[in-house]
């Protein structure tokens, strides 16, 4: 692959601004960043990279993109550290049985993969969450074993493609678990934290990193989704929720275009 100024600029474009929106909603941002780089470098006259290559570059991004979230909600008790062990453990395992066995995937049953998710979490999205933002957040709850399986699974899958899963776990905790929005965005990027060691150590065993557009990214990713968890911090939930559920409709609804 040839490393133009061209190359560069688009790719760390694909990298700042997907950060941005992640650090935002609480998701790793492979949601966005995976159709970005499958559908975009063409575009702009450079080579398209292979359903492969995402995943790779998208797994090693996330890692970075959720360290700078985290840290940006590090205070203001939105941190649940029993919901970030619980599926945070879990999510770890399952994204590096999701990573390792990619290997042995074609690039269009990852896609297929990816839109299945995209789809499920798009559902679960526009499903009515009245109420979850009452609750006191030193007073929430959640079954915690559910909380863990449910991890395992979404861990299994986003491996696969190289995302951490928060696309899905962000509206699984909102409305599987009731977590409250601004408690599920923070630990949901700590749980995808974890979630990328996995996936991004599954991905690098298999040789599928391409590292030079993963280090663009990388660095896109730390400048940005600091930026993003802060605008997030000021905006209405409501507002969070919606702009995270049309990002996923427009997602599953181009990926299963190109599938069918």
């Amino acid at each position: 692959m040839d490393i133009t100024l061209n190359f560069i600029i688009v790719i760390f474009l694909i990298g700042f601004i997907g950060s941005f929106i992640s650090g935002m909603v609480g998701i790793g941002g492979s949601i966005i960043k995976y159709p970005m780089l499958l559908y975009l470098p063409p575009l702009f006259g450079l080579a398209a990279f292979s359903a492969h290559e995402v995943s790779g570059v998208s797994a090693v991004q996330v890692f970075f993109a959720t360290i700078g979230g985290v840290w940006a909600y590090r205070k203001g008790g939105y941190l649940n550290k029993k919901l970030i062990l619980y599926m945070g453990v879990s999510i770890l395992i399952g994204s590096f049985i999701g990573g390792y066995g990619s290997k042995f995937m074609t690039g269009a049953s990852i896609n297929l993969v990816y839109g299945v998710l995209a789809a499920l979490a798009a559902m679960m999205m526009f499903i009515p969450k009245k109420g979850i933002d009452d609750v006191p957040l030193d007073q929430v709850t959640f079954h915690q074993w559910l909380a863990a399986g449910l991890a395992l699974m979404v861990g299994i899958g986003s491996g696969i493609v190289g995302a951490a899963g928060a696309f899905l776990l962000v509206p699984i905790m909102l409305v599987v678990l009731k977590i409250p929005t601004r408690m599920t965005i923070a630990s949901s990027l700590a749980i995808t934290f974890i979630s990328s060691i996995g996936s991004t150590f599954g991905k690098i065993v298999t040789g599928q990193v391409d590292f030079i557009p993963a280090l663009i990214m990388v660095i896109a990713s730390i400048i940005a989704s600091p930026l993003g968890a802060k605008a997030g911090q000021k905006m209405n939930t409501k507002a969070l929720q919606i702009i995270l559920a049309v990002l996923i409709l427009g997602t599953a609804i181009k990926i299963w275009g190109e599938i069918l």
